[in-house]
């Protein structure tokens, strides 16, 4: 540095203007450059200063990324990337009070000690830097710069409370994703910013934030750092965060960088912290409260320092000095770093001793080691990978070989996966990055570092685009916007020809018949909320869609009748009541879908009418026998042993066992039995029942209203057209069965007006139809068109009064119980009695 050349230090609070300052007055030089803490902040102040000096003009020089017009004359850079061996008229180094963090504090103090310009220099920080610059910087001319705005605390906020353009700030990725998600859950998402993300994603997510589209930032401490962002509150999930070593309470000059960034220019910011449910949360001292409001911090004590410039002797000599004590009373030894781990690693490799010799080797390796550790694997690992990469750039020419390269670039050119796969394989396109912008690594560096870069874009846009689905719900956002601006009885709603609902223009669901279905992807606590605002909205529309279904034909109406859920009615393929219990089981009671509540009453008795309606006649049609059979039963003109008859039968839906109303038909006179039989009634050996509600539609109603009459729900239909079912092992409820008309006989059931056939053939065939006991063998086809089994055969000659004879059947006399009959005996001709003949004969 000339005698001539000025060393200036701005010192102040966020929101002083201090790097805005620096841009302008390295602008003002003819050449410049200035040192940032972070890549995304270096990337940020480049696009500002190109808008200025045009593209040809600047340079951004970070570890991963490298643009270098020929006639570049104002570089920003990370404060690792600052070329200290160039010539700049004007130098600055950002946030210099990083001298005192025990990772990356001995790079600032370095460059705060060596970076120089030619004509000025200048130093920004943190109030508390003061007096580090008086002990190692006698010279700088000290200024200060208050904050353009107040900073305020608002204590702490619930997640549903949160103001808009609020910047929550969370320690972990864990921690970021959670918070996220919660608020996509209540608010309708979040941009996210963390300082592992490409700066392409960055800028995509900032730029959602700063649009509007969301109205709120989860963020690590990355945003601490001069990310400018139209943030009026920051809200801190925590104030303890992990620092490589230990997990540990924030400064209080940490907490006042990060609380700093509410309230931009002139604009007051207020910071707190988040109050999460289930849990108590951070909670900020008194003091720091105070301290925060003030900016009154205490000042720094000692800074970091490790040799800038160490021998390069041999691999012992680097170490060594890397290792030096400082030799100022405010500089204090630097942790050890990854780099300098890697390399005393390194340096107890034998093979790596015989090929470090001399000061060209050891500066590559050195370089190499300086390899950063993105993916956060640790030393071991990293060291492996450092071994590999120098052992290539000390064979042959010298360079890494380009298959090698290329194949570990194509294991991370995917951009399917989750959030975390998608930002680790970034973190892995970061390691390629930098090793494609070393000079000298690569035959061919700038193809690689342009490989490299549209690697990392393609997944940096994959990243912002999972982000954004995972995180952000637009639908909820615009709604929540809504909701506040206007409250939810001024939101637009609109119902489209196809029944779509939209609230503010998003689609959040469509009207079906009378009901709303939110969109499914919306998660439960969206849905109340979508539900609140369409459904405060729909009354008109539900006014038509009744008087509608009042004109609509019968054909437009179904009883819904599906297995395990209640029976209901349907109007154009939607529901729109359920049946209960009413008195009779042919009149059951209708009640309204609940979807209907929003209706009006005069459209509700509308509605109902209708449906009534609707039931009676469709009762009427499908089950015409068994409403003639309950007409006659309440008809005090019919004799009173028929009425007693036909009321049991239409109280058991149509069919009835004998048995259970056996002295009811013994005391029908022959008149009883005409009159019963021009009903359709038909009193058969073993049921009493009429053949016409036998058929698939009848029994399919009688089954739901048997359902109805006790409180259950609809049963399985038997098969369409089935006269014979057999049953599984695991035989399920036989009820439903009965009900339909179903007999069983073994694993099978046959329906009742096929046991009666049966029956009428069996006694037919008797060689004595007037009581002998004489055997016969009944027709074989018999069975075999029923798709009856043997056992089920035999059973059913037991129970009609017939029993094994030797030559086939012989007539017991009587109907036997249901008891399983005996096996019959070989009978000639007899196609079920084959396996019973062998069976005899070796008996």
């Amino acid at each position: 540095m000339s005698s001539d050349s000025k060393l200036l230090a701005v010192l102040g609070p966020t929101n002083t203007g201090k790097t805005h300052l620096a841009i302008e007055r390295m602008c003002a030089h003819s050449s410049g450059m200035i040192g940032f803490p972070l890549r995304l902040l270096a990337r940020e102040v480049y696009d500002r200063v190109v808008r200025i000096k045009g593209e040809r003009s600047v340079a951004l020089i970070t570890g991963e990324e490298k643009i270098l017009p020929p006639e570049a004359r104002w570089f920003l850079t990370t404060a690792e990337s600052m070329p200290l061996d160039r010539d700049f008229a004007f130098v600055g180094l950002d946030e210099a009070q990083l001298g005192a963090d025990p990772n990356r504090g001995h790079v600032f103090t370095d460059r705060l000690l060596r970076a120089r310009g030619r004509e000025e220099t200048m130093i920004l920080g943190s109030d508390a830097l003061r007096p580090m610059l008086k002990a190692l910087t006698p010279d700088a001319d000290i200024i200060s710069r208050p904050r353009f705005s107040t900073l305020s605390f608002a204590g702490s906020t619930k997640l549903s409370r949160l103001p808009p353009r609020s910047a929550i700030v969370a320690f972990s990725a864990e921690e970021v994703y959670a918070v996220a998600e919660m608020l996509r859950r209540f608010r309708g998402g979040a941009a996210v910013v963390m300082g592992a993300l490409s700066p392409r994603t960055r800028n995509a997510q900032v730029a959602m934030f700063q649009a509007g589209e969301v109205d709120y930032l989860v963020a690590t401490d990355a945003i601490g750092m001069g990310l400018n962002m139209d943030v009026t509150h920051v809200a801190f999930a925590s104030l303890r965060k992990y620092d490589g070593k230990r997990q540990r309470r924030l400064t209080v000059a940490e907490m006042a960088q990060i609380a700093g960034r509410a309230g931009r220019h002139q604009r007051d910011g207020t910071f707190g912290t988040l109050s999460m449910e289930g849990s108590r949360g951070a909670a900020f001292e008194e003091e720091e409260v105070h301290a925060i409001e003030e900016h009154r911090f205490p000042p720094l004590e000692q800074l970091y320092w490790r040799d800038g410039q160490p021998g390069t002797d041999s691999i012992d000599t680097l170490i060594a000095d890397l290792e030096r004590k400082p030799d100022h009373r405010v500089l204090r030894s630097a942790p050890e770093a990854i780099d300098l781990a890697v390399l005393k690693r390194l340096a107890e490799e034998p093979w790596v001793r015989d090929r470090t010799r001399g000061d060209r080797m050891v500066r590559r390796l050195w370089s190499a080691c300086g390899l950063p550790d993105f993916r956060k694997t640790g030393v071991d690992p990293h060291s492996r990978l450092v071994g590999r990469v120098y052992r290539h750039l000390t064979e042959g020419e010298g360079y890494l070989p380009a298959p090698w390269f290329a194949e570990e670039l194509a294991r991370l050119d995917n951009v399917q996966g989750d959030v975390e796969t998608i930002a680790d394989r970034i973190a892995g396109v970061r390691t390629w990055a930098y090793i494609a912008h070393r000079p000298d690594w690569l035959a061919d560096p700038a193809k690689w570092a342009e490989r490299t870069r549209e690697l990392e874009e393609r997944l940096s846009d994959a990243l912002h685009q999972r982000l954004t689905q995972r995180f952000v719900d637009r639908r909820t956002a615009v709604l929540m916007r809504d909701l506040g601006a206007r409250g939810i009885d001024a939101l637009p709603v609109a119902i489209d020809d196809a029944g779509i609902v939209s609230v503010a223009d998003e689609p959040i669901g469509r009207l079906e018949g009378f009901r709303f279905h939110v969109d499914p992807d919306a998660k439960l606590l969206d849905k109340k909320r979508l539900l609140a605002a369409a459904e405060r909205r729909l009354g008109d529309t539900l006014g038509g869609r009744a008087r509608l279904l009042a004109a609509d034909p019968d054909d437009q109406f179904t009883l819904a009748t599906d297995p395990g859920r209640p029976v209901a009615i349907f109007w154009r393929g939607d529901v729109v009541a359920r049946l209960e219990r009413g008195r009779t089981v042919l009149s059951p009671r209708i009640v309204l879908h609940r979807a209907l509540d929003l209706l009006r009453t005069p459209d509700r008795i509308l509605v109902e009418d209708r449906l009534i309606a609707w039931l009676m006649t469709t009762v009427d049609r499908v089950l015409r026998p068994l409403s003639a059979i309950a007409t006659a039963a309440t008809d005090p003109a019919r004799p009173a042993q028929l009425r007693a008859l036909l009321a049991p039968l239409v109280d058991a839906g149509g069919t009835i066992e004998r048995a259970a109303i056996a002295p009811t038909v013994a005391a029908l006179d022959r008149d009883g039995r005409r009159a019963a039989q021009a009903l359709g009634v038909r009193i058969g050996t073993m049921d009493v029942f009429h053949t016409g509600l036998l058929k698939p539609e009848p029994m399919r109603w009688r089954l739901a209203l048997a359902a109805i009459r006790s409180g259950e729900t609809m049963p399985g239909c038997p098969p369409a057209g089935s006269v014979t079912v057999t049953l599984p092992e695991a035989e399920p409820d036989r009820t439903a069965y009965h009900r339909a008309g179903y007999r069983p006989l073994g694993h099978q059931m046959l329906r009742v007006d096929m046991i009666e056939r049966l029956a009428r053939i069996a006694h037919d065939g008797r060689p004595d139809a007037k009581g002998g006991r004489a055997a016969f063998v009944p027709d074989p086809a018999l069975a075999t068109s029923l798709g009856l089994a043997p056992d089920g055969f035999d059973r059913l000659m037991h129970i009609l009064g017939f029993r094994a004879a030797a030559e086939g059947w012989a007539w017991r006399g009587r109907r036997a119980d249901t008891a399983p009959a005996p096996a019959a005996p070989p009978r000639p001709g007899n196609m079920f009695g084959a396996l019973a003949a062998l069976k005899a004969t070796n008996g």
